[in-house]
């Protein structure tokens, strides 16, 4: 499943999201990323679950599900270039239990 920006993959109720290839090519190369915090709570549309810094736009991105964050992507945190990939292994955001 697929959104305007994120790339959804649901597996017995966890969800694992990623920024999609529209989300990349409206925003261009990232070089920053901030992710949310380990066991927080969104509302869907309302909370941010992204926030980026790209070379065509500096961007708060609302999380496309409601549910309680279970895992960030350690690995963005020091390579927040890894959100230019479309490898799913690597790219994802966060897992999100609903």
């Amino acid at each position: 499943m697929e959104t305007k920006y994120y790339w959804m993959n649901e597996v017995d109720g966890v969800t694992t999201i990623g920024l999609s290839q529209t989300g990349r090519d409206e925003f261009g190369n990232i070089s920053f990323a901030t992710l949310p915090k380990v066991d927080s709570t969104l509302a869907e549309g309302g909370d941010t679950l992204l926030n980026i810094e790209a070379d065509k736009a500096v961007s708060d991105l609302a999380t496309p599900i409601a549910g309680k964050v279970i895992e960030i992507n350690q690995e963005l945190k020091a390579n927040p270039d890894l959100l230019n990939s479309d490898d799913q292994g690597i790219s994802w955001i966060a897992k999100i239990k609903a």
